[in-house]
C-alpha cells in the first residue's frame, strides 16, 4: 500500500518482487491481496503483450514445450505459433484463480477485474459464477458488483446469459439496484430471450416506483431498436401504455415513441395521428413538446391534424412551461413552410406573443425564425434557405447503454463506478507491442557450495528463471493445488463445518506430506543424472541436513517448522508433490511406495475443492439433461402407461392432408464422398421426448461400396439436446434407409448442427426448422379462443394488414395455406370471414393463436397472439408470404 501511494510508477522496482508475490499471494491477508492484485494487473499490462489474438496459442503443453532449453524447437514453434503466452502472465493468472472462492467480496471483484483486464477471452468466463454468487450480499455490494457486471454484459453477452434469472427484479430490492438489472437484462437481450424478457418488462411497468417504470419503458425503446424483429411488437406496446392513468408512465412512453418512429417514421402516421388525439390530456411538458416536435418534423404526413394543433397551443400559449412554447414556436414555422395558406396568421399570433415572453431563450427564438420565415428587406440571403434549415432530415437518435463507454476505466474502481476520472486514479495501460525483456525478473542469488543450511529448505539454491521453469515444472501448478486446499477449508467452514476441524485436517495433511517430502528427497539424491552437477551437490547438501538435524521438517523458503495452519499445509503438501514427481525414477520400490501411500491425504484434500462457494443451486445454468432410457420398457404394461390421450388427440387434428411433406438436403452425395442425406419433418410427436421436434432422415448410399457404422458425431453448441438414431452397421451400395431423429431446438429457428459420420469420415451437417415446425395442434372451442386471445394482448399480439391472392379467398384454401406452413390446429367457427388456428410450441408449451378476418377487395387482417414475441414476427412473415401467393 505504502509503494502504490508513494511511487506506483516506478514498475521497475517490481520486478524482482514479481514471482514472489505471485506465489505469496494466496498466504497474504485479505486487504493486502486487493492491493497486490490491483498493483500486478498494472505491472503486467506494461510488460506482457496482448493475449487477445485470434491465433494466440494457450495450451498449457505448449508453454511447457516453449521452457525446454532446446533453442531449435523453440524457434519451429514459433513460426508455427504466432502467440505464446509468457509463463510470468500464465503465472500471475493461475495464482490469482483460486481467490474467486474468497469469502472477500473486494478479493473476488479485484480478482474478476484481473482476468477482464488480462486474460484471454476464452477464459474470462470462470469469473461469471463468483460475480453472480456476490449478488446474495448487501446493497453497497451488490450496486458495485452490478456496475461490473452491467459493462461486462455490453462486450461479453455470452457469459451472463446461463445466469439471467438471477438478474430479475424483486420488490426488495431498492430503486438503483432495480435499475442496475434492468440494464444488465437489457443487454443480455438477443432474438432468442427477447420473449422473456418482455414479459419481465410488462410487470415492470405496473411497478409503483415511478422511476423504474420510465426506466423500464427506455428499455424497452432501447430493445425495439437492437431487435428488429421485436419493433413493431415494442412500438404497440408502448402506444398501448398511452392511455395509462400515470402521467410519468405516459409522458416516457410518448419520449420513447418519438425516438422509435425517427428509424421509421413513414410507416407510422396513425401513431401520430393516435399521440395528436391524446395531446390535451397530457400535461407531463417533455411529453406534450415531444409530440409538437413529431407534428412539426413530419407535418406533411398529417396535413389536416397538424394546423389544429398548432391552434389549440395558441390558445394556450402564454400558459405553457418553457420547453413547450419552445417547440410551439418550432411547429408554427414549420406548418408556415409547407402550409402557408392555413397558418399564416396563427404563425404571426404565436410569435408575437413570443416576441413579449418573460424568457430571453424564448424572446431570441421568436426573433430569429421571424427572420428566418417571413421575407422582407432586412432579412437578406438567409430567407432563401429556410426550409433547408428548418425542415432538413434528422439523424435517428442512438438508444444505448449508459455504461458502454465505462470500460476506459478498470473495472471495480471508483472511477469507474462514478464514470469519470477520480483523484488518484492510476490509468491501465495499453498492451506493448513487444514485451520487454523478461529477464528483469530473474532473482539469482549466489552462495558458496560448501556452505550448508541445518534444514532441508536452505539447502536448495536459489536459480534464475530458466532454470526455475525447466527443473521444477510442476511447481507452476503448486499455486493452484495449494490456493484451491486453501479455499477448499473456507468451503468446509461456509458448510456448516466447525473451524477446528478444519485446522486439524489441515495440520495432518501438513504432516504427512512434510514425511512425504522427506523420504522423496533421500531418494532422489541416489538416482540423479550424472550431467546435473548443481543439483547433486545440492543433494548432498539435503543429505547432509538430513544427517545434522535428525527430525526436523522445515518448508521451501528454510522457515522453520511447518506451522500449523491451512495455507502452510497446502505449501508443504505442494512441495511433496513436486518433489516425489521429480524423483520419481528412483531405484527403490520401496521408497516410490512409500511416497504413494504419503500422498493419499492430499488426494482427499484436491477432491473436497469440488464443493465450494461458487457451487449454488439458485445460480447455476440449467444441468445437461439425463441420459435418456430406452424408448421401449420390459413389459407391456409399462408401455401401454407411457401412452397418452394428449398423444393421441394431437394425432388426430394432423391427419388431415394437405400436400406433401417438404423434404430438405442435409448432406449432398458429392460432400458425403457417396453417401446423401434428406431430412423432413413428419409432424407427429417425438417418441423420445414431449419437448423433442420429431425429425426423418433419409440416408442413401450413392457410392460403389457400401458405407459402415453410420452415426451422429460431435454436435454444437455441445449442450443441444439430440436424441440420436441408432448406428447403421452397415449401408449396402444404391440402398436407402429411413432413421428418426429427435432435437430440442428450444423454441428457436436456430440450425442445429453436428457431425454426421461414418467408419471412415466426417461431415458437418446442420437442421435448421421452419417457425412452424416447432409447433404442434391443439384442439379447443371457439370461446376457449376467445378468452385465451383476451389474456394475449399488447407486446404479445403481433398484426399486419395483407393483401391475399385471389384463388386464396375460400376457407378451404385458407386451411390448406396456413397448415402447409404451420402446424396448427383448426378451431372451428361459425363466422364465415374469420378463420382460426390454435397450437402450442413443442419445447415450453406456450399457446400460438392465429387469426385472419377477410375484408373487402382481397385484404386480410391477419393476427398472431403469443407470448413468444419473435417467433410470432417470423410466423407472421411466412403466413403472409403463403397468402398472398397463388
Amino acid at each position: 500500500m505504502a509503494f502504490e501511494e508513494v511511487c506506483p510508477d516506478r514498475i521497475d522496482l517490481i520486478h524482482k518482487n514479481y514471482r514472489k508475490l505471485c506465489n505469496l499471494l494466496v498466504d497474504v491477508e485479505e486487504w493486502g491481496q486487493v492491493v497486490i492484485i490491483n498493483m500486478l494487473t498494472r505491472y503486467a499490462r506494461t510488460q506482457f503483450t496482448s493475449p487477445w489474438k485470434e491465433d494466440g496459442v494457450f495450451d498449457e503443453n505448449n508453454e511447457k514445450a516453449f521452457y525446454d532449453s532446446d533453442s531449435e524447437e523453440k524457434q519451429g514453434q514459433k513460426e508455427a505459433k504466432p502467440y505464446i503466452m509468457d509463463p510470468d502472465h500464465r503465472l500471475l493468472l493461475r495464482n490469482t484463480k483460486p481467490l474467486l472462492q474468497s469469502r472477500n467480496t473486494a478479493v473476488v471483484m479485484a480478482v474478476a477485474q484481473l482476468y477482464w483486464h488480462l486474460a484471454p477471452k476464452h477464459e474470462v468466463s470462470i469469473v461469471t459464477k463468483s460475480l453472480v454468487r456476490l449478488l446474495r450480499s448487501h446493497r453497497e455490494v451488490q450496486y458495485v458488483v452490478l456496475q461490473n457486471i452491467a459493462t461486462m454484459s455490453i462486450q461479453r453477452k455470452g457469459m451472463f446469459e446461463p445466469y439471467m434469472k438471477s438478474f430479475y427484479v424483486r420488490s426488495t430490492d431498492a430503486t438503483h439496484i432495480k435499475t442496475l438489472k434492468l440494464e444488465i437484462l437489457t443487454n443480455l437481450a438477443n432474438e432468442a430471450s427477447i420473449s422473456t424478457i418482455l414479459r419481465e418488462f410488462q410487470t415492470y411497468v405496473k411497478s409503483q416506483d415511478k422511476a423504474f417504470a420510465a426506466a423500464t419503458i427506455q428499455a424497452i425503446g432501447r430493445c425495439a431498436t437492437n431487435i428488429s424483429e421485436v419493433t413493431d411488437t415494442c412500438l404497440n406496446g408502448l402506444v398501448l401504455l398511452l392511455s395509462n392513468r400515470d402521467e410519468t408512465v405516459v409522458a416516457e412512453s410518448v419520449v420513447v415513441i418519438k425516438k422509435l418512429l425517427q428509424t421509421q417514421p413513414t410507416q407510422h402516421s396513425d401513431i401520430i395521428k393516435h399521440m395528436a388525439k391524446l395531446f390535451d390530456n397530457i400535461t407531463v411538458p417533455m411529453a406534450r413538446a415531444s409530440i409538437l416536435w413529431l407534428m412539426g418534423e413530419y407535418c406533411e404526413r398529417v396535413p389536416k391534424i397538424a394546423p389544429d394543433v398548432l391552434r389549440k397551443m395558441a390558445k394556450t400559449f402564454t400558459s405553457e412551461e418553457d420547453i413547450v412554447k419552445l417547440q410551439t414556436v418550432n411547429l408554427a414555422a414549420k406548418l408556415y413552410l409547407t402550409n402557408s395558406k392555413q397558418t399564416k396568421l396563427l404563425t404571426q399570433y404565436i410569435l408575437n406573443l413570443g416576441k413579449y415572453d418573460q424568457n430571453y431563450d424564448i424572446r431570441d427564438r421568436t426573433r430569429f425564425v421571424r427572420q428566418l420565415i417571413v421575407p422582407n428587406e432586412k432579412s437578406g440571403a438567409l430567407n432563401k434557405y429556410a426550409r433547408r434549415i428548418l425542415l432538413a432530415p434528422k439523424p435517428a437518435p442512438v438508444l444505448e447503454s449508459a455504461f458502454k463507454d465505462r470500460d476506459r476505466f478498470q473495472l471495480g474502481t471508483l472511477s469507474h463506478s462514478l464514470n469519470i476520472k477520480a483523484t488518484g486514479y492510476q490509468e491501465l495501460s495499453d498492451w506493448p507491442a513487444v514485451a520487454p525483456d523478461p529477464f528483469v525478473r530473474n532473482v539469482e542469488v549466489i552462495e558458496p557450495v560448501q556452505e550448508w543450511a541445518p534444514s532441508v529448505g536452505k539447502a536448495k539454491k536459489p536459480k534464475s528463471a530458466d532454470k526455475f521453469y525447466s527443473d521444477n515444472e510442476e511447481k507452476e501448478e503448486e499455486g493452484s493445488v495449494s490456493g484451491s486446499e486453501d479455499s477448499s477449508s473456507s468451503s468446509e467452514e461456509s458448510g456448516s463445518e466447525s473451524e477446528e476441524e478444519s485446522s486439524e485436517e489441515s495440520e495432518k495433511t501438513s504432516s504427512d506430506s512434510g514425511k512425504s517430502s522427506s523420504g522423496s528427497e533421500v531418494s532422489s539424491s541416489e538416482s540423479e543424472p550424472e550431467q546435473k552437477k548443481k543439483k547433486q551437490i545440492k543433494k548432498a547438501n539435503v543429505r547432509r541436513s538430513k544427517q545434522t538435524a535428525a527430525d526436523s521438517v522445515s518448508d521451501e523458503n528454510g522457515n522453520g517448522p511447518v506451522s500449523k495452519t491451512s495455507s502452510s499445509s497446502a505449501e508443504s503438501s505442494s512441495d511433496s508433490e513436486s518433489d516425489s514427481e521429480e524423483d520419481s525414477d528412483s531405484d527403490s520400490p520401496a521408497l516410490q511406495k512409500k511416497t504413494v501411500v504419503k500422498t493419499e491425504p492430499k488426494v482427499e484434500v484436491r477432491s473436497k475443492k469440488e464443493v465450494s462457494l461458487l457451487d449454488l443451486d439458485d445460480f447455476s445454468p440449467a444441468p445437461p439433461s439425463a441420459p435418456k432410457s430406452s424408448v421401449f420398457s420390459s413389459s407391456l404394461l409399462s408401455d401401454l402407461e407411457g401412452l397418452s390421450l394428449s398423444v393421441s388427440s394431437t394425432m388426430q387434428v394432423t391427419t388431415s392432408s394437405f400436400g406433401p411433406v417438404k423434404t430438405y438436403e442435409l448432406l449432398h452425395h458429392m460432400t458425403g464422398k457417396g453417401l446423401s442425406a434428406k431430412y423432413h419433418f413428419p409432424r407427429q410427436t417425438c417418441l423420445y421426448q414431449p419437448s423433442m421436434v420429431a425429425v426423418q432422415v433419409i440416408l442413401t448410399n450413392s457410392s460403389d461400396h457400401s458405407l459402415e457404422e453410420i452415426h451422429i458425431g460431435d454436435r454444437s453448441p455441445a449442450t443441444l439436446n439430440i436424441h440420436c438414431f441408432n448406428t447403421v452397421e452397415r449401408l449396402e451400395s444404391e440402398a436407402s434407409v429411413t432413421v428418426s431423429m429427435g432435437i430440442d431446438f428450444s423454441d428457436s429457428t436456430q440450425a442445429a448442427n453436428f457431425q454426421l459420420c461414418t467408419k471412415e469420415d466426417q461431415f458437418c451437417v446442420s437442421i435448421q426448422p421452419a417457425v412452424g415446425e416447432l409447433l404442434m395442434p391443439s384442439t379447443m372451442k371457439e370461446s376457449d379462443f376467445c378468452n385465451e386471445q383476451k389474456k394475449l394482448m399488447g407486446m404479445n399480439e403481433t398484426s399486419a394488414t395483407i393483401t391475399m391472392a385471389t384463388a386464396n379467398t375460400s376457407k378451404q384454401n385458407i386451411s390448406k395455406q396456413v397448415l402447409s406452413v404451420a402446424n396448427v390446429g383448426v378451431v372451428s367457427s361459425d363466422q364465415n370471414n374469420l378463420q382460426r388456428f390454435a397450437g402450442r410450441t413443442i419445447s415450453s408449451g406456450a399457446l400460438v393463436l392465429v387469426t385472419l378476418e377477410l375484408r373487402e377487395s382481397s385484404t386480410a387482417l391477419l393476427t398472431i397472439n403469443t407470448e413468444k414475441s419473435v417467433m410470432a414476427s417470423m410466423l407472421l412473415r411466412d403466413l403472409k408470404q403463403a397468402l398472398s401467393q397463388a
